[in-house]
């Protein structure tokens, strides 16, 4: 039971949070799309418009306030989480530190009883971390469905508006789209759109 304290030092009360990243788009569909020139269409005046038009995933994220607002409340929840771990941890080491500093007195079945008794609680706590983790990652998945639904109607609506046929998504160091001419960069005028339906939501 000396080996307790130490035992408990191998806990991990971090919880990680992970960045939140929607990937849209990335489709077979999409993929093909990418190798072949934007197909384009003749509009009323007479000028050729493209079909195929992308938006740069990257600053999308960056710009798109319900993203700002989803990191935040993720941030807050992953903070609190680690909070009560390490207040709980601190509480369990309190009285691991306790019972060795009475061992040397206390009776034998009572040592036995109070060994079997903080193995328990360290077992609890180890599941209690786990079930912590497991859920701030659920609530990271949650929010990350939320964006990718917001994004995905908002950008059905505004191709259907539009007359394009596809939007791609583009992202740096992602390979399924090498080059898109900067005339189909439709990102500040997506970005633009989400944020006022956002403002909108929020009132």
């Amino acid at each position: 039971m000396k080996k307790m304290g130490s035992v408990f030092t191998k806990l991990t009360l971090g919880v990680t949070l992970a960045t939140a990243v929607v990937a849209c788009n990335q489709n077979k569909t999409a993929d093909k799309a990418t190798a072949t020139p934007a197909a384009a269409s003749t509009s009323a005046t007479g000028t050729a418009k493209s079909e195929i038009v992308y938006i740069n995933q990257d600053t999308l994220l960056t710009k798109y306030n319900y993203v700002k607002d989803m990191t935040a409340r993720l941030e807050a929840k992953g903070k609190a989480a680690q909070a009560d771990l390490q207040s709980k941890g601190q509480a369990f080491q309190r009285e691991v530190a306790e019972y060795q500093k009475d061992q040397a007195t206390m009776a034998a079945d009572a040592r036995q009883a109070k060994e079997q008794q903080l193995g328990r609680k360290q077992q609890e706590l180890q599941a209690y971390q786990q079930n912590t983790g497991a859920q701030v990652q659920n609530d990271q998945g949650a929010e990350q469905a939320k964006l990718y639904e917001k994004i995905s109607e908002f950008v059905k609506q505004y191709a259907k508006d539009k007359g394009y046929k596809m939007v791609l998504t583009y992202q740096k160091g992602n390979a399924n789209m090498l080059y898109g001419d900067a005339s189909l960069d439709v990102t500040a005028e997506v970005v633009k759109g989400l944020n006022d339906a956002y403002a909108k939501d929020k009132k």
